[in-house]
């Protein structure tokens, strides 16, 4: 990559989002993102343990993690209040204030399977 493709990268890195690594058909996926905070959840056994990033990443670095997402599985980003859900062949954007537009990835992730509990979307980070 030349170096105004890498400047341009750097400098648009405008959503925070959260991203589970075991959601991902290739773990790899998370080399090369700008983490900033890292949390394993405390599950006594160790294969029931989610590794949570917060990332900051560009719209080109969510298309690309799109592509890589197991199904029954989200992540989400946001830039202020307003947010992209990413599933696997779908996404949503909504703003986190207005819940008239949460209906529909409320919708697609109830489809899913998914507990309401995990359908909350925060924007507070790690």
């Amino acid at each position: 990559m030349n170096q105004e493709i890498l400047n341009r990268q750097a400098t648009n890195k405008r959503y925070i989002g959260i991203i589970v690594e075991e959601s991902f058909d290739d773990n790899r996926i998370v080399n090369g993102l700008d983490i900033r905070k890292l949390h394993i959840t405390n599950q006594a056994e160790a294969d029931k343990r989610w590794h949570l990033y917060e990332v900051h990443v560009t719209e080109y670095e969510i298309h690309e993690l799109s592509k890589h997402i197991k199904d029954n599985w989200y992540m989400h980003f946001w830039k202020g209040r307003d947010i992209i859900a990413v599933f696997k062949g779908a996404s949503f954007e909504f703003n986190y204030d207005d819940k008239a537009t949460w209906d529909k990835v409320l919708d697609y992730g109830r489809s899913l399977g998914l507990p309401e509990e995990e359908l909350n979307f925060p924007i507070s980070g790690l």
